[in-house]
């Protein structure tokens, strides 16, 4: 087995939606077999000579046989039309839907391999592929490769995470700690939606006997494997990491803010240590949706605007029921100068979505009065006892 993938440090937004401040890989692996060799998942276009030279260099003159896709997301599949003109016998491996896809994105429709669920591809003597589907984990026609005699999982996307690789690819060779909040930053803003999927997966890898796990973003787990992959199964269950809270507010004269610290105050005086403030005017929605799937508790804080919510705490309360995440310990606070709407139209969103408020919705009517500071405390102390309960 061999590492062929790339690191990508100068795009910024990862599907043009999620911040990129320390890259990202798009990880290839190469399987050489006496008989064969076969290419694991491609690379993002950008970066497909790279890949081209690195393959290569290990066969040094022997030519690959197959191109396995997992994954048919451009960041893994873009190389795929320069690969088969670099290597004109190749042959391209899929299930139906990749395969379709294929020729979809890249025009490509002869020389391909149809597999399916359990099928087999040797490699020669002793290196044995076969074939686990996995759909929507987070696509149609996601699957996994598994590497029988090294007991070697290929996952795609599942187990990954943002952050380009600093020389080392296994995990046991590095300091991993970076990784992880980018892999709960990764699973929720991409993932998320596909929880149940998730799940089905790896039931299905509860099958298999393997050690290492080789995503497509991010290290090779060996070392760290049951803490990554519990990471997945409770972020796939939606169950939070920690009892903490995110405060989610807009404010924009400072009397939201207000009520929102009132709250955050008492949560830490009832024992509550991790609490998090988002300004979703400013803070980017990734880091917000991360923080929604680790902490149990949220507190959605905003005013009135144009007769409805304000829109980017909005954007979050959308954002968080497209991924399904409707059990978190929810709070809400508004304001509003004339028009009572805020804190009324985020209840009832969240309520059709769900969501159930630990205690009725606290609304101020232009600056918060002591009443309305002392009720927000309330809020707050409810939550925190739903806290300590569940």
């Amino acid at each position: 087995m061999h590492y062929i993938g790339v690191n990508d440090r100068t795009t910024e937004r990862f599907e043009s939606l999620w911040p990129l401040p320390v890259g990202v890989s798009y990880n290839s692996y190469l399987v050489e077999g006496p008989d064969k060799v076969a290419i694991i998942d491609g690379v993002e276009v950008g970066h497909a000579m790279q890949q081209i030279d690195a393959i290569k260099m290990i066969l040094d003159g022997r030519e690959p046989d197959y191109l396995i896709i997992n994954h048919m997301e451009p960041d893994h599949s873009g190389a795929i039309r320069l690969l088969r003109q670099e290597f004109p016998r190749l042959t391209i491996v899929g299930n139906a839907q990749a395969l379709s896809m294929v020729e979809g994105f890249y025009g490509v429709a002869d020389n391909v391999m149809t597999v399916k669920e359990d099928d087999v591809l040797s490699l020669g003597a002793d290196t044995t592929l076969s074939f686990v589907m996995t759909p929507m984990v987070h696509w149609p026609e996601t699957m996994m490769t598994y590497l029988r005699e090294e007991e070697t999982v290929f996952a795609g996307d599942a187990f990954g995470c943002f952050g380009a690789l600093n020389g080392a690819v296994v995990d046991s060779d590095m300091d991993v700690e970076r990784y992880f909040p980018e892999m709960i930053r990764y699973y929720s803003n991409i993932v998320g939606k596909y929880g149940v999927f998730v799940q089905r997966a790896i039931k299905k890898l509860g099958s298999l006997k393997f050690g290492t796990v080789c995503p497509t973003h991010g290290p090779v787990w060996r070392e760290h494997l049951d803490r990554v992959a519990g990471i997945y199964d409770s972020l796939s269950r939606y169950e939070p990491l920690d009892r903490g809270v995110t405060v989610v507010y807009g404010s924009m004269y400072g009397n939201t803010l207000r009520m929102a610290e009132a709250v955050a105050d008492r949560l830490a005086a009832e024992g509550v240590r991790d609490i998090v403030f988002r300004n979703a005017a400013k803070d980017d929605l990734s880091y917000i949706l991360a923080d929604l799937f680790t902490h149990a508790g949220v507190v959605f804080a905003a005013p009135t605007y144009s007769d409805t919510i304000f829109p980017p705490v909005a954007a979050v309360i959308e954002a968080m029921a497209l991924r399904g995440l409707n059990n978190r310990l929810t709070a809400v606070v508004g304001e509003y100068t004339w028009a009572p709407q805020a804190a009324r139209k985020m209840t009832a969103c969240l309520e059709e979505r769900g969501v159930t408020l630990v205690s009725e919705a606290v609304s101020a009517k232009q600056s918060p009065t002591a009443d309305v500071l002392g009720q927000c405390e309330a809020i707050a102390a409810a939550l925190a006892e739903k806290l300590k309960k569940d």
